[in-house]
């Protein structure tokens, strides 16, 4: 069975980020990167299933600056078997541009399954999956939870305001990750000395303009300061008014 899974490169999730001087991007000084949580997912499932199928392959691709072999690497190390970078020094633009760079760059690669993480951890946008489904006019459900693989059909599972949507698509197809699908495995030193031997080939980026634009960048407000109730009656009527007139949330 042939997957491909794309990943992407993120600040680590309890980096704290700042805005650059541009005001429209974050300051990448200091910041320690990783591959986004969700893809570690889509990347563990993908080892699952091919190992579960009896062989084939795991193909990860990533649109990036060329530091993202580190990632990369990570995931060659998880167990995958080849790695494609799509080499952009400040990545393809939007989630439309990474999608169009990235349905060219697995285009001629062998897949039964493409899959993504539900999200990157820095946009959120949740758009780059279905975006490339729709480009390689391919079936696509988002945000599975469960994936099991009969000849060309695959059945799976996703959550959906409380309950459980059980769905078939015919492969090849595009799937999302969201947790509970895999829980990532941490290379060990063998797989991490065989990723190093491991094929990554890097191709430059045929640029897409972007359909949006990033104006402005700003922080969360900062959390106010914490009232304590006391746990008497009268604290709680206190609460209850607070939340009545100052929150305006009863």
């Amino acid at each position: 069975m042939d997957l491909v899974v794309c990943v992407k490169r993120v600040p680590d999730t309890e980096a704290k980020v700042r805005v650059a001087a541009d005001g429209r991007s974050i300051d990448a000084a200091g910041v320690q990167w990783i591959m986004a949580p969700y893809d570690e997912i889509a990347v563990e499932k993908a080892l699952q299933l091919r190992d579960a199928a009896g062989g084939g392959t795991v193909t990860v691709v990533s649109v990036g600056p060329a530091e993202t072999t580190k990632e990369l690497r990570t995931a060659l190390a998880m167990g995958a078997d080849k790695a494609v970078l799509v080499t952009a020094p400040t990545g393809a633009g939007d989630a439309s541009a990474t999608a169009k760079a990235l349905a060219d760059a697995v285009r001629a690669l062998p897949a039964d399954l493409l899959l993504f993480g539900k999200q990157a951890t820095d946009d959120d946008d949740a758009a780059v999956g279905p975006m490339v489904a729709a480009l390689l006019d391919r079936p696509c459900v988002a945000f599975v939870t469960s994936i099991e693989v009969t000849g060309r059909v695959a059945t799976v599972r996703r959550e959906i305001d409380g309950e459980v949507e059980v769905l078939e698509v015919d492969l090849p197809a595009v799937l999302t990750a969201q947790k509970g699908l895999a829980e990532p495995r941490l290379p060990g030193l063998k797989g991490i000395m065989a990723a190093k031997k491991k094929p990554l080939d890097e191709k430059p980026l045929v640029a897409t303009p972007a359909a949006t634009e990033t104006r402005s960048l700003t922080l969360p407000a900062g959390r106010g300061a914490c009232r304590k109730v006391e746990p008497t009656r009268e604290g709680i009527r206190g609460l209850l008014k607070a939340l009545r007139e100052e929150r305006g949330v009863l």
